[in-house]
């Protein structure tokens, strides 16, 4: 979907993005299952718990249908410096971190964002509005492809495990 077009997207499975070594992937393969989307970074004050608290959820809820998508974003005070590919997948290896699938490092604000990250924003708006505030923003969607939730980078990963695990039996 164009850029422009986020607007018009009924749902998450409308976009396609690109994984960590530039491959597509087609959101619509999600169907079926609970999506969190999380911008993360390697050098964040937030990182080491937010990394264990997401291995910890994929682990958990992997089996029962939850799918984490992490997008590396270096636009919060360069703290996500690697590149794409082998160097980010070295480093959440050494981190023992298991954050899901791993995309491409994208923007989430601005006009060059990422087109999923202004639809999760545009659907669900945060304290500031239409722009993410910080490393480790979360969004929840459910089994049909909507945002139904957004967290704030503070908000513990399991903190929403009572959230997911309502979605997951719907």
């Amino acid at each position: 979907m164009a850029a422009a077009d986020y607007k018009k997207a009924s749902s998450i499975y409308d976009f396609s993005v690109q994984d960590s070594f530039g491959n597509e992937v087609n959101l619509s393969q999600f169907k079926g299952n609970v999506v969190l989307v999380v911008n993360i970074a390697s050098q964040c004050g937030l990182t080491k718990s937010n990394y264990a608290k997401l291995t910890e959820l994929n682990k958990k809820y992997n089996d029962a249908g939850l799918r984490i998508l992490s997008f590396p974003c270096n636009q919060f005070g360069s703290q996500s410096p690697e590149s794409d590919g082998d160097e980010m997948v070295c480093h959440l290896n050494n981190a023992k971190a298991d954050v899901g699938e791993v995309m491409k490092k994208v923007k989430v604000n601005g006009d060059d964002a990422e087109p999923l990250f202004k639809y999760l924003k545009h659907k669900q708006s945060g304290t500031f509005g239409n722009s993410i505030k910080w490393n480790f923003t979360k969004f929840l969607i459910d089994k049909d492809g909507q945002p139904v939730d957004r967290f704030a980078p503070t908000t513990s990963p399991l903190d929403i495990s009572g959230r997911i695990e309502k979605l997951l039996k719907q």
